[in-house]
């Protein structure tokens, strides 16, 4: 399925009146990871921006133990940081790359904004060295513009 296909897909779960905010993240997720070949693990972190640190939000995959993240530290936690998408063509060459599994190969992630302030972010995992192309940056902002409208 392409990414055009896709976005009429998400935007129909993000319109269901009957399901709670977190059925439609994980339904979402469920969506993109049986969508797309490469995504391998879809997950939303938080932002608890007084503590500084991100929380596990709804995921479709391996278990993570990595449930709060502190700002800074990692992918996700740099894109606390920097209000900036981060691509990691192959995470074995990143330095700050906190290891989830060893079939983990790249990582894409992308910051959620609502009203101007980064409030959490979709974190892809792909079994796949430099899969993410400059087509799944712009398809996973339209993804958080959509969730966006659930703040």
């Amino acid at each position: 399925m392409t990414f055009q296909d896709l976005k009429p897909k998400v935007s129909e779960i993000i319109a269901r009146p009957e399901q709670t905010r977190d059925e439609k993240l994980l339904e979402i997720c469920q969506l993109l990871s049986s969508s797309i070949s490469y995504y391998n693990w879809v997950g939303f972190y938080f932002a608890n921006h007084e503590a500084k640190t991100l929380h596990l939000g709804p995921y479709v995959g391996a278990e993570t133990d990595h449930t709060v993240i502190p700002f800074g530290k990692g992918i996700c936690g740099q894109v606390a940081e920097s209000n900036a998408n981060f691509v990691v063509p192959d995470v074995s060459a990143q330095d700050n790359y906190i290891a989830c599994s060893f079939t983990v190969k790249s990582e894409i992630v992308v910051p959620l904004f609502v009203n101007g302030q980064n409030i959490g972010q979709i974190d892809i995992d792909s079994h796949v060295i430099d899969p993410f192309t400059e087509e799944d940056e712009r398809f996973l902002e339209f993804v958080c513009e959509q969730i966006s409208k659930l703040y």
